[in-house]
Parts: structure tokens; C-alpha cells; sequence
């Protein structure tokens, strides 16, 4: 059609540009299939760290030793640690529909399995199968959106997506806690029951049949998909459990070790062989991806380091229990639902190298704040630390979210989230066996230094040590009130070199915001899938 003509001020013709097609809304289907991915991530996410308030009282259920009931959670993070980078090459084999249906379904009887557990093996096998099949429930629930939802709306699906990553760990051990206090800690796997009900029907409702490709079975690199199980599987036991088996000591971590050598080489012979590798890590030569990682393991380390190190502070110094610690805890949570509804005008509006960088900043200064604990400090302590940090986690992780597939190609966005997501949480993984690691050091080397410091023959030490001797009685028991104060005091001191080390980290990984390109403002870059 020719374009329209109007008069011009000298009488002549002026060609009118032609009409702009709105870009068409998304349907009430549309939405549903949002919601469906997002209630699965929700699922997945919460499974994480459900179990942790729980632990106690499913170890003694099951018989089994503190150590071997770490495996609990372990074996869950282990799992969905090495599905996630998978997730995109899974869905393009079996089509997503069919791909989500398969995996809502089987995380389901795996959380019966897990509910109905009586021993430690049954238990593990259950939590393996929770997290390879929940894991995939994460990267998935933004292709949905990328897919389902117009470029101006997907903004909105990503505040959506975020509040759940951000919450999902937080409510985690609130609602563990609390069921296991109020009902049965079975029922911490029986809750995924009705919610996968009302999943598959948002499924079923929301999203089209796909044809499978079972082709792309047959031209995998399952060399590179070996490696990368045995590396990242291996490395998430050597973290997770290397402080509990004293390191080098254990034969556990010398097989974990040589298992990530043989993965890793594995892993990159089929990346230099294959032809189309599963899993594309040459994204990480990108100079944005490449900072965008690191930034990803630093966000995973903040948010999964603060969330078990408060609980563990709370429980030890102020007494509290699982479910007033998981309060304190859930306390980030509050500023992600509140900015929710800015998050899309934000994206849109402010630069991305200031948005993560003001983030990163925020995120820093909470563990900071944190840094400055007292023997006396209760939940009240971590109030402002907690709602700086829930702020800047989700101003960082939302626009970095955007920044994963601003990095690379279209077709390699999906490939790129996964990657990210599974920085995310190896992050995780760092800053949990960070932590045991100052734990073990940092306590004994402060416990010492106090002791140093105590003249054993000085008049203010023989003064309070008879004052403990008379309050209690006898001699030995006010030296031993005298040892667990000073175990107390080194503890804190512990504690507080632990949200320091975060501090730093945080603060060596802000400047990599200085790569990051801004975002195109036109609508022209389809939006990150994780």
C-alpha cells in the first residue's frame, strides 16, 4: 500500500511514514503459562532449603548422623546443580511442554519418596530425583516467558521470576520450620503434591503441544555431558562436605577431586571436538558474559551465605530456633515484593551499570553492617542489613538477568541463562564451604588469642574467675563458664570475619559492572531466558 501524501507548507506533497503495528498484548494463556513457570520455580526453589530447619528432627527419624544427614540437602543441590546448565538442550529434544509435564510429574513422586522415607538411602535417592527434576523447573520458567509474552510485557514477567528466585530460599526454611513444628516434617515433601496438581492443569492450559526433536539425542556430546556432571557434581561434594571430612585427609575428597580433573578434562575435549557441545561454555570469552558469571557467583555466594550463616549465628549466640530465625531471615524478602511492581519501569529506565552496581554496593554494605555483631545481638541486629540486602539483590540479579542475553546471540540465550543459573548456585556452594572453612580456622585462632590475652596470674582475671567460682559454687565449674564465655566471644568474632570475607568478595566483584553494555531500549533484545 502507498504511503499516505499530505500538503506540505509550499503546497507540495510530503510522504507520511507508515503506520506502526501495535505489538499485540498477551492472552489470559499466555499469563497462565507464565504463572505455571513461575509457580514451578517457586516449588523447586523453596526445595532448596525446606529441609534445612527440618534436618534435625528427619535425622533422628531416619537414623542418621549429623554428617550423614547433611546429605539431605546436598544431595538435592548436587542434582539440580548439573541439570541446570541442561535445561535449554532438554527442552529443544523432548519439546517444552512434554519436557515440564515429565518433569513436574516425576518431581512429584520423587517428593512422596522422600516423604515416606525411613531411611537415609531412600531419603538421598529422593532428594537426587527432587533435584534433577526441580532443577529444570528454574531456567525453564523464563523461557516461558521469553516465548508467551510481548517484548513491553516481559518486564513484568521478570519481577515476577525474581521475587520467586529471591524468595523461594528465604521461605524455604520458615515454612520447613513451621510445618515440621506444627504438623510432621513429611509434609515439608507432601506440600508439592497439590501445588504439581495445580501445575500440570496450568500446563496442560497454558501451553501448546510440541513436537519432539529425539534426533538431537543422537547428535549430543555426551562426552562434554559426562564432564560436566562429573565436574559439577564432584565439585559441589568436594565444597559442600571438604571442612566435615578435614579436607585432603578424607578419601571422599581425594576421589571428588580427581573425578573434577577427569570431568573437567572430558568436558573440554567435547567442547574442542563436537560439533554442536550441549553445553556452550565458550559464552564465558564474551567479556560481559564472562563478568556477568562472576557477578552471578558472587550474588549466589551473598544470598545463600548470609541465608544459612544467620540461622546458624541465631541459633548459637541468641538461642532462637529454626522458625524465629527463619523469620529474621525471610526479612530480605520483604523489599523484593515491594519493588516488585518498579522492577519493569526500572529495567526499562535506568542504566544498567548503575542499577547493578548501586545493587552490588547495597549488597556489600549489608554484609558490612553485618560484620559488626556482639555476643549481645539478637535478630534485631541483622533488621537493616537484611532489607539493604533484599533491595540490592534484586536491583543486581534482575538487570543482570537482562544482561545474560544481551551477551550472546539469540539462539544462544537459553545456553547462556543456564550457564548463569548454575554460576548462581555454585556460588552457593563457595560461600558454604567458605564458611566452614573460617569456621574451623578463624574459632580456633580466635579462641587462642583471648586465652593469650588473659593473664592467668593477674588480679582482674583471679578476681573474676573467684567471683564465677562462688556464683557457681565450686572452681571447676566457673572455669569452665569462663571457657564457654570465651568459646562465645570467639565465635562472634568468627561470625563476624565470615560477613567481612562477603564484603570483600562483593566489593572485588563490583567493578566488572564497567563491562556491562547498556540494554537496548528499542524492544529489540529479546529478554533472558533462565
Amino acid at each position: 500500500m502507498a504511503s499516505a501524501a499530505t500538503p506540505d507548507e509550499t503546497g507540495g506533497l510530503e510522504t507520511a511514514p507508515p503506520p506502526t503495528r501495535a505489538e499485540p498484548k498477551a492472552s489470559i494463556t499466555d499469563w497462565l503459562a507464565v504463572i505455571a513457570g513461575t509457580l514451578g520455580a517457586l516449588m523447586a526453589t523453596l526445595d532448596i532449603s525446606i529441609v534445612n530447619s527440618a534436618l534435625p528432627t528427619i535425622q533422628g527419624e531416619i537414623g542418621a548422623s549429623g554428617t550423614e544427614g547433611a546429605w539431605v540437602a546436598t544431595a538435592y543441590l548436587v542434582a539440580e546443580i548439573i541439570v541446570i546448565p541442561l535445561a535449554a538442550w532438554l527442552t529443544r529434544v523432548f519439546g517444552l511442554r512434554t519436557f515440564l509435564l515429565i518433569a513436574v510429574t516425576t518431581f512429584t513422586g520423587f517428593s512422596i519418596v522422600c516423604g515416606i522415607a525411613t531411611s537415609l538411602s531412600t531419603m538421598v535417592i529422593g532428594r537426587i530425583g527432587q533435584g534433577f527434576t526441580g532443577g529444570a523447573l528454574i531456567p525453564i520458567a523464563q523461557t516461558i516467558i521469553a516465548l508467551r509474552l510481548p517484548r513491553r510485557q516481559q518486564p513484568v514477567g521478570i519481577a515476577l521470576f525474581g521475587v520467586v528466585v529471591i524468595l523461594g530460599p528465604l521461605l524455604g526454611p520458615l515454612l520447613g520450620g513451621w510445618l515440621t513444628e506444627n504438623i510432621s516434617w513429611h509434609y515439608a515433601f507432601f506440600i508439592n503434591v497439590p501445588v504439581s496438581g495445580v501445575l500440570l492443569i496450568l500446563l496442560l492450559t497454558g501451553l501448546p503441544h510440541e513436537k519432539a526433536n529425539l534426533g538431537l539425542l543422537g547428535r549430543a556430546d555426551w562426552i562434554g555431558i559426562l564432564g560436566l556432571a562429573m565436574t559439577l557434581g564432584a565439585l559441589t561434594v568436594l565444597l559442600e562436605e571438604g571442612a566435615r571430612e578435614e579436607w585432603f585427609a578424607s578419601e571422599l575428597i581425594q576421589l571428588m577431586a580427581l573425578i573434577v580433573v577427569v570431568g573437567a578434562c572430558l568436558l573440554f575435549y567435547g567442547q574442542a571436538t563436537a560439533r554442536e557441545p550441549v553445553i556452550k561454555l565458550k559464552l564465558l570469552l564474551d567479556r560481559q558474559f564472562g563478568a556477568v558469571a562472576i557477578m552471578g557467583i558472587t550474588i549466589g555466594m551473598v544470598l545463600y551465605g548470609t541465608s544459612y550463616a544467620i540461622p546458624q549465628f541465631l541459633a548459637a549466640i541468641a538461642d532462637y530456633n529454626a522458625l524465629q530465625a527463619g523469620k529474621v531471615v525471610l526479612l530480605s524478602g520483604i523489599p523484593s515484593i515491594m519493588l516488585m511492581p518498579f522492577v519493569p519501569l526500572m529495567i526499562r529506565n535506568i542504566d544498567i551499570r548503575v542499577a547493578v552496581g548501586a545493587g552490588m554496593v547495597m549488597m556489600g554494605l549489608s554484609a558490612y553492617f553485618d560484620a559488626e555483631l556482639t555476643i549481645n545481638s539478637t535478630g534485631g541486629a541483622f533488621t537493616v542489613s537484611q532489607l539493604l540486602r533484599g533491595a540490592g539483590t534484586i536491583m543486581a540479579m534482575m538487570f543482570l538477568s537482562q544482561a545474560t542475553v544481551a551477551s550472546v546471540p539469540p539462539e544462544d540465550a537459553g545456553d547462556a541463562s543456564g550457564l548463569f543459573n548454575a554460576f548462581r548456585n555454585l556460588g552457593g556452594s563457595f560461600a558454604l564451604a567458605g564458611i566452614s572453612i573460617l569456621q574451623q580456622n578463624r574459632l580456633w585462632l580466635h579462641q587462642r588469642r583471648i586465652e593469650e590475652s588473659l593473664n592467668a596470674n593477674g588480679m582482674e582475671v583471679q578476681s573474676y574467675v573467684a567471683q564465677l567460682s562462688h556464683q557457681f559454687g565450686n572452681a571447676a565449674t566457673g572455669m569452665r563458664v569462663l571457657g564457654q564465655q570465651i568459646y562465645g566471644q570467639a565465635l562472634v568474632m568468627t561470625y563476624n570475619d565470615i560477613f567481612f570475607a562477603l564484603t570483600v568478595a562483593v566489593a572485588l566483584a563490583t567493578p566488572l559492572v564497567l563491562l556491562l553494555r547498556p540494554l537496548p531500549q528499542d524492544g529489540s533484545q529479546e529478554m533472558a531466558m533462565h
